[in-house]
């Protein structure tokens, strides 16, 4: 089992702004912002980008994302040099700019020169003092930039999303899934919605309920989790030769905690497999604790694609999960 903590880290020399202060910018003058999802420019000179500074940055925004069969990176990273970060090229969603100068300064900015847009400043008066910054803040940064991206592809969900009204009268709840999606299956303790993929394959997310008493603490809350996933998987879920979808022996799955629509949720990431057969991809599971209504409320997002990178597709999942609302 994995299990990854994220600590706050203090530092004196660093600012913060979000463009958070009561006067509020007029910004209906911007453009558009550009790039696809989980894109990151980043704005350094070639000398930086060439030396250890440059390899920490990649070491940390180009790290191998949690959860894949094979390794992807976090973000895709383009590098400009700062002369050439004008016009255009300031348009982009999510950026780094990384430069030496006269202070140790790190601001995180909202809409500096389009929108929506999110940009991290990073200025220190040496090499080493700008690798102290980045280690020290690499994961504020990067939780800041993702959180962003999944906005984004909750915008992009919204322009067209599929109706699935029986989900609030059978799990309380509403969940904005993109119209290309439908609903395979269906029942009273169980719901499967997928996507069909150009290049054979698909997107899944799956939805039950389990008594609270199931998924017990600490050392149990992993294999309890498993356990569940793998019994429904290879109840519900149709193979061919009589296979079963289960969870991959052979690569540990990831356990973070979380909240989904202020409640408390256990976030899995791992790789499933369909017994003694050669299917296998990438699952997202999160395990929600609803207290009032005495159950985990189950959502999860899995990616079959033989011939396809996943971080993307798993990401939209991980974005129409994380929209979910609890409804009276």
């Amino acid at each position: 089992m994995k299990i990854v903590l994220y600590p706050l880290v203090f530092c004196t020399i660093l600012f913060f702004s979000c463009n958070s202060s009561s006067e509020k910018r007029d910004t209906s003058y911007l453009t558009e912002s550009v790039g696809a999802i989980n894109g990151l420019q980043v704005v350094i000179t070639n000398e930086l980008w060439n030396d250890s500074v440059g390899e920490k940055i990649r070491e940390y925004f180009a790290a191998p994302a949690d959860g894949l069969p094979q390794i992807e990176p976090i973000f895709s990273i383009n590098q400009i040099q700062p002369e050439n970060f004008s016009d255009f090229a300031r348009t982009y969603r999510t950026f780094l700019y990384v430069d030496l100068g006269k202070e140790d300064t790190l601001q995180i900015k909202k809409d500096s020169y389009a929108k929506p847009q999110i940009g991290a400043f990073i200025t220190a008066t040496s090499e080493e003092k700008l690798i102290e910054i980045i280690e020290a803040n690499q994961e504020k940064i990067i939780a800041t930039f993702k959180a962003f991206e999944i906005k984004e592809r909750q915008r992009r969900t919204n322009i067209s999303l599929l109706t699935v009204d029986s989900l609030k009268e059978r799990f309380g709840i509403s969940l904005k899934i993109p119209s290309a999606y439908r609903v395979a299956s269906a029942c009273n303790d169980f719901y499967w919605i997928r996507k069909d993929l150009k290049s054979n394959g698909s997107t899944n997310i799956l939805m039950y309920e389990v008594p609270l008493n199931v998924i017990g603490k600490d050392s149990s809350i992993i294999g309890d989790i498993i356990k569940v996933r793998d019994t429904i998987g290879s109840g519900y879920l149709p193979v061919e030769d009589d296979g079963l979808f289960v969870t991959e022996e052979a690569y540990a799955p990831y356990l973070f905690t979380t909240e989904i629509d202020g409640k408390f949720a256990y976030e899995t990431k791992g790789t499933w497999e369909i017994k003694d057969d050669f299917m296998a991809g990438p699952f997202l599971n999160y395990a929600i604790k609803d207290e009032e209504r005495n159950r985990y409320l189950i959502i999860e997002g899995f990616t079959y694609a033989p011939s396809m990178e996943k971080r993307d597709l798993q990401f939209e999942l991980e974005s129409i999960i994380k929209s979910m609302k609890f409804v009276p």
